[in-house]
């Protein structure tokens, strides 16, 4: 058996030593090297700066001796060494010294710690000392080696009359080291094993990310896998779990030109295609996948990689597919027209205009598939009618390209296609048509033979028709021109053009059929609002209303006159937009007048109209099978003129503004009634004494409120534009709706501004009545005095029989008080109040009735005549017009 030599088996070792063992021993190695340089070097610092700290002290105790005036003195006595020698011994003990000594200029002795060396010559050379110079030496003596200071003992003229000098011996002076050694190997043994588990945690890991394997392993597996890496085909990219780069081989450098500094990037920062780095930085699974990047097609497969579960990053092999360019050029038109397809589908539409759907058309496609394009559409559907077949008369509703100078018909132009021309022939036969050259279609020059030789000459030679059709229905045509790009269109662009089209046909058809609905429900709505205000005298009234840019509502406002010269002002919200809130906004609107004509107080009318509201919501929700809910609000108020006294009552509406004569604003707090239909809560009523020439304004939440504006802030802006009482109702409109409306204004807008007015104490006479037959003819006598004096003889002999009649009535069926009241304004006025609530009923009377007339005549004498209840009974009123000759003034 051969045995092998020490040095054999050394290296044998070492060759089979794995990477990580051979790490551990080099890295102990150095950590130790490092640990014993550091200690000696501290060792060595500490000596030189021990000694240079000695040097110091024997100095410093040397001199200090030598200065002192005893040392001199001792030095001049008959005998120095007794003199001297206990101070010296003190200095030394106090100093910490090993010795001080005090000699002649000779070297003589006179003081020593052992005291059978004095009067010996000192152990080493004084010369310098004895010159006059002060130092320190490091030198060997009696004591042993030691640091020593020497210091010469002057007298008064300078001459030199001793040498003292002070010093410590060597081990003394590196005593503190030696004594800090212990503590310093401690300290480096410690910091050598922490050092050495360290590296040893970190050989572990190497181990076993290298798999235990030598240097000779690992550089063959290293040169093996860049073998591989750089001779493939095919380019791969390693990424890790931050989206960064790893690894590129040649091959994928080659492909992506990725720049010299790549490894290490984000991937999204390379300068790669967009969809090719986002796909690269998502991670995802991906097998053959087409992308381009630069003047390549690649195709990219991609599959993320893990390690007992973790994902780590993944892994993509590159392929160059640049063979296929006539294909990749095709891919890029079709991806290209996908885009516009998609940008299309979210920019056509945006709005429910049909105008503006035909323009979003143009925009999309112009520049980027066509030069120029025409929309022409039916007049009907601009009008949001239905459209008539058969009729290829159509308006240019948009006319758009590259440059404004197109030669196309103008928007606005009426234009009837002869058949031989593409649109005539697409419209009727709902499909496209393609004509790629039109210098060799003569058939659409028929139409207007010089403009088209116009459109030649411009350079439009090329041009695709496609009719608008959705639901079945033809609507229009769009036209695509092309003149800067050289390039015809292609049955390809047909199929885009086709497209595009349909998508916006159906946007189009939208838009038509909400124009027609909304004009169908503005319609509505203006003929359920107040087209003109009724004549009355209690205020002068101006009002303003604005439908949202959504749609109509269901806001609202009247005027309705009252009897006894008293005016009702009403405003109203219905929740929602469009027919079904103007719908129910109207019923709201006529059952408010029908109510009113009962007289009813504002809290009982809202009480009324609760109930209706209620009634509505159930029928909706039992037709239509949801929740029915709809959802109003109402302000209701009656100013007399008179009395100057406002009654008003609210259902969840905002409160009313008052402006005084002397321009203060206020918004007088009424009872907070709920919305109307929920049904069950009482309403109740606020009186407010109004001067004459207040401003009374009413109004909808859609003035004050809107998404950019809060309540109160909206309130402030209304103080601040009513505060101006000289304004007329008309002008405090103006400057309402100017300082208030929204730019864009989401909710409907009702404003009603009423200025009161107040009938003088001269046009107004009463009189209380006795509950006696009696007293009939004394009314009858001061009722025709009083119109005398008025000027209206005229109307006396009407005027007795009416007052003689319900007096009598008041008399006969009523109770007491009893008052007659004569009013004279636009009409002459009179009422007849008692403390019964019966009310009086008009009916046909028999022949052979004795009476049963009396009503029957009041009703055929007078203009109007009705029935108002009050909290103390009930008032029979009655109006006839004054004598044309005589008007009324208020």
């Amino acid at each position: 058996m051969v045995r092998m030599s020490g040095r054999s088996r050394w290296r044998a070792a070492l060759r089979l030593r794995s990477v990580a063992a051979q790490v551990f021993v080099l890295l102990v190695v150095v950590v130790t090297l490092l640990f014993a340089g550091a200690v000696a070097a501290f060792v060595w610092n500490a000596r030189q700066h021990s000694e240079e700290e000695a040097r110091k002290r024997v100095l410093t105790v040397a001199q200090t001796f030598a200065r002192s005036p005893e040392t001199l003195a001792g030095l001049r006595s008959h005998d120095p060494s007794a003199s001297l020698q206990p101070r010296a011994e003190e200095a030394r003990r106090l100093a910490g010294m090993d010795f001080v000594v005090v000699m002649s200029p000779q070297g003589i002795r006179y003081t020593h710690p052992n005291p059978h060396l004095l009067g010996k010559h000192f152990s080493s050379s004084i010369k310098r000392a004895a010159a006059g110079e002060t130092y320190a030496e490091l030198g060997r003596g009696s004591l042993g080696t030691s640091m020593r200071g020497l210091a010469p003992v002057r007298r008064a003229d300078g001459s030199v009359v001793g040498i003292v000098a002070a010093g410590i011996e060597v081990g003394n002076v590196s005593g503190q080291v030696n004594r800090q050694m212990p503590i310093l190997l401690a300290s480096a043994g410690g910091a050598l094993a922490l050092a050495t588990g360290g590296v040893a945690l970190v050989s572990r890991r190497l181990r076993r990310q290298t798999h235990g394997l030598g240097p000779v392993e690992i550089t063959g597996l290293y040169e093996h896998h860049a073998a591989v890496l750089h001779s493939v085909r095919e380019g791969i990219l390693i990424i890790d779990g931050e989206r960064r780069l790893l690894l590129a081989n040649d091959e994928a450098r080659l492909l992506l030109e990725l720049p010299p500094d790549a490894q290490g990037r984000p991937v999204t920062d390379l300068g790669l295609d967009g969809p090719l780095a986002e796909l690269l930085a998502s991670g995802r699974p991906a097998t053959d996948e087409v992308y381009l990047a630069g003047e390549r097609v690649l195709a990219v497969n991609l599959r993320p990689t893990q390690w007992h579960g973790r994902r780590y990053g993944s892994v993509a092999t590159l392929r160059d597919t640049t063979e296929l360019r006539v294909l990749t050029g095709k891919a890029d038109v079709a991806r290209g027209r996908l885009r516009l397809l998609n940008e299309a589908s979210v920019r056509i539409g945006s709005t429910l205009d049909v105008t503006r759907t035909a323009e979003e058309l143009a925009e999309v496609t112009v520049p980027r598939f066509a030069d120029f394009v025409a929309v022409d559409l039916l007049e009907s559907v601009l009008a949001g009618e239905e459209p008539s077949g058969g009729n290829t008369e159509m308006r240019r509703t948009v006319a758009g390209g590259i440059r404004e100078d197109s030669p196309l018909f103008p928007v606005g132009e009426l234009i009837r296609y002869v058949p031989s021309t593409p649109q005539a022939r697409g419209f009727g036969s709902g499909h496209a048509v393609l004509e790629p050259d039109l210098h060799a279609a003569p058939g659409w020059l028929a139409q207007h033979p010089e403009h088209g030789r116009r459109i030649l000459d411009y350079g439009i030679h090329s041009l695709i028709t496609v009719p608008l059709r959705a639901r079945g229905v033809t609507l229009g045509v769009a036209t695509f021109l092309r003149s800067e790009k050289p390039e015809p269109f292609e049955n390809d662009d047909l199929a885009v053009a086709e497209e595009l089209t349909a998508r916006a046909a159906v946007c189009i058809d939208n838009a038509r059929r909400y124009t027609r609905e909304h004009t169908v429900a503005v319609t509505l709505q203006r003929s359920l609002l107040p087209r003109g205000m009724p004549d009355q005298v209690a205020v002068d009234v101006a009002h303003r209303y604005l439908p949202a840019r959504a749609g109509v509502g269901g806001d609202w406002f009247d005027v309705i006159p009252l009897s006894g010269a008293r005016v009702a002002l009403v405003v109203g919200d219905v929740v929602g937009h469009g027919l079904h809130a103007a719908a129910t906004m109207g019923r709201l609107r006529t059952a408010v007048h029908n109510l009113s004509a009962l007289d009813l107080s504002p809290d009982e009318l809202l009480t009324h109209l609760d109930d209706l509201v209620g009634r509505l919501d159930h029928d909706a929700g039992a037709v239509d099978g949801g929740d029915g809910i709809i959802g109003a609000t109402c302000l209701y108020a009656v100013y007399d003129p008179v009395s100057r006294h406002c009654t008003l009552a609210r259902a969840g509406h905002p409160l009313p503004a008052l402006v005084r004569p002397d321009g203060s604003v206020e918004f007088p707090e009424l009872p907070a009634g709920p919305p109307l239909g929920l049904g069950g809560l009482p309403f109740e009523t606020a009186t407010l004494d109004i001067p004459e020439g207040s401003q009374l304004v009413l109004y909808t939440d859609g003035l004050i409120e809107d998404r950019h504006r809060d309540l109160e802030a909206g309130l402030e802006q209304l103080r601040r534009a009513l505060a101006h009482p000289d304004r007329s109702p008309e002008r405090t409109c103006e400057a309402v709706m100017s300082a208030l409306l929204p730019a864009d204004h989401d909710d409907d807008i009702a404003l009603l501004v009423a200025r009161t007015r107040v009938i003088a104490a001269e046009h107004t006479v009463s009189w209380d009545v006795p509950v006696d037959p009696t007293a009939v003819a004394g009314i009858r006598t001061a009722a025709v005095r009083q119109l005398t004096d008025w000027g209206l003889e005229e109307a006396a002999f009407t005027t007795e029989l009416v007052l003689s009649e319900l007096v009598t009535n008041a008399i006969r069926y009523g109770g007491g008080p009893i008052q007659v009241r004569l009013l004279r304004n636009s009409a002459l006025i009179c009422e007849v109040s008692d403390g019964s609530s019966t009310s009086p009923h008009l009916r046909r009377a028999a022949i052979t009735d004795e009476g049963g007339r009396g009503l029957f005549l009041v009703a055929q004498l007078t203009e109007r005549w009705g029935t108002r209840y009050t909290a103390r009974g009930k008032v029979i009123w009655t109006e006839q017009p004054l004598p044309p000759a005589m008007p009324g003034t208020s």
